[in-house]
């Protein structure tokens, strides 16, 4: 799988993004897909996953309610609707694949990483 991220930029707070991962692979539908996000002088946390079919998703307390995760494997990519943000939602934003585990909800389940998109919300 290669991941290839997008969708990130500056935003006001209570504004709304949409984050892309596009795998240029042809083996997308069997990983398992995922956010994390590192902010500045802090750990690369989990946000969102998805299982392979679509069938189940799984959010992160801080994002519930707020974020969606989604995943289009026809189109060989995974969203993350981020709507009511915050401004320490700020953060460079990774996604994840796991072909091992049913979702990658911690770094160390994660098999491949994308490259981040900066997402900056502002006050």
């Amino acid at each position: 799988v290669q991941l290839q991220a997008s969708g990130g930029g500056l935003v006001q707070a209570g504004g709304s993004l949409r984050l892309s991962c596009a795998d240029s692979g042809r083996t997308f539908s069997t990983y398992a897909m995922g956010w994390f996000r590192q902010a500045p002088g802090k750990e690369r946390e989990f946000v969102a996953a998805i299982s392979r079919s679509a069938g189940r998703t799984y959010y992160a307390d801080s994002v519930k309610g707020r974020f969606t995760i989604s995943r289009d494997n026809a189109m060989n990519t995974v969203y993350l609707q981020m709507n009511s943000l915050k401004v320490e939602d700020t953060a460079v934003y990774y996604c994840a694949a796991t072909i091992w585990n049913s979702a990658p909800l911690s770094a160390h389940q994660v098999d491949s990483w994308g490259q981040g998109t900066q997402v900056t919300v502002s006050s």
